[in-house]
């Protein structure tokens, strides 16, 4: 059985400062382009529309009014939430297409909203290059909430975004992993000291993208799921500049890959958004090209024959303590979803996993033994770049300096090899999934 994923566009540029006085950010314009480069029919997606976003006005927003359109932020937010638990709802997999990172918002409600009805957390797995950590009580005025996206779905920042509905916050610190920022990024402090766990690029590239995408996931072991932000300057500018912040120092599109197959490849796994692309910086469309390429590449686990949607289960006792950040596991209602057996066609399919009238309609689902929560399928590791790091070692020193040698399967060239040189390995017997774009 396979998961369904429904593509919902979101082409919000409410969360960004405009980029000079006279025009407004192009992130907008990402989904389309995407599109373009047929996504939807690349994935076997159902079109699942488009929210669209009120018109971008400043207006006479100054530096400490607060956050700028935060009402119309905070109005999008909601409609998009109902508009990702209505996909949820009818047992599919969205892919929600940016626009600027505020979409997180939305999503965060959503997920807080399944949380509510599952007896559950739902956890976030925030992929950026940059913290998005800015808030009032670290910065001097805040303004751009695509700026402060993860600040604000903890809980930090003005309540009319941080505390839509009353829920406040959306994601608890300890339920957050972040990947993927830059080494000296300006909140890393702040972040340790939440107890938000991070793995920044260096770390990332040492211990490679499919068990950073394993350690993600028994950070959020104690959760019932999880959702999935990618900020694609998380990338390296060399090979992705089309963004509104692009920072020396990000992974390779090879990477970005492995990362994401990792993190998708379990019924955990909720859904995934796609933000901060600006079409504006890729005349050609060539950006735009190796971005389909990475997600669809990336998305194959979940429209995998064996893949399984989320299953609801009842709360189950606390297991022994586990590694990783020393949280016993287990809270109640975990979304689990077992892999069935090769030619196992008896799965049912849910349609949906909000409960209707104070009852969810997978209670009729024969309970199962689950997987743990880190349970992935195998990804064959990949070789960090050769750049020199941030402690002056070059990554494959750090590697030898950090962890023990581990077999890995070349993936292309790291991220300073420029645009256009970057490519997946050519499809194996092994691997028929594999891209070759």
């Amino acid at each position: 059985m396979m998961r369904r994923i429904a593509v919902l566009d979101a082409p919000t540029n409410l969360g960004l400062r405009p980029p000079t006085s006279t025009s407004v950010p192009g992130c907008a314009k990402a989904p389309g382009a995407l599109r373009d480069h047929d996504l939807l029919a690349r994935l076997r997606a159902r079109d699942a529309g488009c929210l669209t976003p009120p018109r971008y006005d400043p207006g006479d927003w100054r530096p400490g009014d607060g956050v700028c359109h935060a009402r119309e932020i905070a109005d999008y937010s909601l409609a998009l939430a109902e508009r990702i638990g209505s996909i949820i709802d009818r047992g599919e997999f969205p892919v929600v297409l940016g626009g600027d990172c505020s979409v997180l918002l939305g999503s965060a409600l959503a997920m807080h909203r399944l949380g509510e009805a599952v007896g559950g957390r739902i956890g976030l797995v925030f992929v950026d290059g940059h913290s998005d950590f800015r808030h009032p009580g670290n910065a001097s005025y805040v303004g751009a909430a695509a700026g402060e996206d993860l600040a604000l779905v903890t809980g930090r920042g003005q309540a009319d975004l941080a505390a839509l509905e009353g829920r406040r916050p959306y994601f608890r610190d300890i339920d957050v992993v972040v990947l993927g920022i830059r080494a000296q990024d300006e909140y890393r402090l702040d972040l340790q000291a939440a107890g938000i766990v991070t793995r920044p690029v260096p770390a990332l590239r040492a211990e490679g993208a499919a068990r950073t995408a394993q350690w993600a996931h028994e950070q959020l072991a104690d959760c019932a799921g999880y959702w999935v932000h990618i900020d694609v300057d998380v990338l390296d500018p060399a090979v992705m500049p089309a963004v509104d912040a692009p920072d020396p120092g990000g992974i390779a599109f090879a990477e970005l890959e492995i990362l994401l197959a990792g993190l998708v490849d379990t019924p955990h796994c909720l859904g995934v958004e796609l933000t901060v692309f600006d079409p504006d910086y890729d005349p050609d469309g060539s950006y735009a090209a190796e971005i389909v390429n990475t997600v669809v590449a990336g998305l194959a686990p979940v429209t995998a024959p064996e893949a399984v949607p989320p299953r609801l289960l009842s709360a189950r006792p606390a297991p022994t303590p586990r590694r990783g950040n020393g949280r016993l596991g287990a809270g109640p209602g975990r979304l689990d979803g077992p892999r069935p057996a090769p030619g196992d066609a008896a799965e049912a399919e849910p349609s949906g996993v909000r409960p209707a009238g104070g009852r969810s309609p997978l209670d009729d689902l024969a309970p199962a033994e689950s997987e743990p929560l880190g349970a992935l399928v195998p990804v064959q590791a990949e070789p960090p770049g050769d750049g020199p790091g941030r402690d002056g070692r070059t990554d494959r020193e750090h590697v030898a300096h950090v962890a023990a040698p581990v077999e890995r399967e070349p993936v292309g060239p790291p991220a300073s090899a420029g645009p256009g040189l970057l490519r997946r390995p050519s499809p194996t017997a092994s691997d028929p999934s594999a891209d070759t774009a």
